[in-house]
């Protein structure tokens, strides 16, 4: 691992949207503080009503904020990636969150803690500037999430999921099985069966042993809901210079 030195004087090719937008000379001031992490599925960053220790800025991977409910049932109420930072509460003035964070998608993150995190907020205006926006951003996802799961079909929320996963992975296989895939989405096992086989039949998808694999990524923009794309507007509208969370490599 590069020590803080190193890592000070080089800067590398950031993967994270939000770092890579920042002006150069704000990033430099970031960068002594950020250190390489792994996510593994399915560690907790943080556990709801609790002090958020770090925020994680995303390289790859993604993670889902999870709504954990008093019967023990969890529903996703919004997924980060690239595009995003984990913790954003922080940057709200909270220190703590109503949600947990829980790595759905094994990757790496640059990791800051909560109090070089505040000292970087207090020096930086770019930086508050941004994370105002992207937290309007994240807002839009939730609440076309809560939008999309009250009034549409299930296979096109699961087709709108799908993409969701697909922008923020490195390839066209993502390791989703049918428990998961009711918890995300808040549904039955059976649904979700239902609903993948619509996709697969469609030609869509491919779904064999908790993989799936995305077969055709405009047939399935076509069967998603209209949400998938009302997301990407309003978060290119709001961080043009941060990207969309596109599906690009490196």
């Amino acid at each position: 691992m590069a020590t803080a030195d190193q890592r000070q004087r080089s800067p590398p090719a950031l993967r994270n949207r939000l770092l890579a937008a920042l002006p150069p000379p704000d990033l430099a001031r970031l960068w002594p503080q950020l250190e390489p992490v792994a996510l593994l599925v399915p560690q907790i960053l943080y556990a709801a009503g609790q002090p958020i220790p770090a925020v994680h800025f995303i390289e790859t991977g993604w993670v889902s904020k999870v709504a954990r409910l008093e019967g023990g049932d969890l529903a996703e109420v919004g997924l980060v990636g690239r595009e995003g930072m984990v913790g954003l509460s922080l940057a709200l003035g909270a220190d703590a969150a109503s949600t947990e964070a829980m790595v759905q998608g094994t990757g790496t993150a640059l990791r800051m803690d909560a109090a070089a995190f505040g000292d970087a907020l207090a020096g930086s205006a770019a930086l508050h500037r941004l994370l105002l926006r992207y937290a309007l951003a994240f807002q839009a996802q939730v609440a076309q999430t809560a939008a999309c799961n009250g009034r549409h079909r299930l296979e096109e929320r699961l087709a709108r999921w799908l993409l969701m996963a697909h922008d923020r992975a490195d390839g066209d296989d993502l390791p989703l099985t049918q428990d998961f895939l009711s918890m995300m989405l808040g549904v039955r096992r059976s649904g979700v069966t239902i609903a993948a086989g619509i996709l697969q039949k469609a030609g869509l998808i491919r779904y064999v042993r908790g993989r799936i694999a995305v077969l055709d990524r405009p047939g399935l923009e076509a069967a998603a809901c209209e949400c998938h794309a009302a997301v990407r507007r309003e978060h290119a509208r709001l961080l043009p210079d941060a990207g969309n969370a596109p599906r690009t490599r490196g």
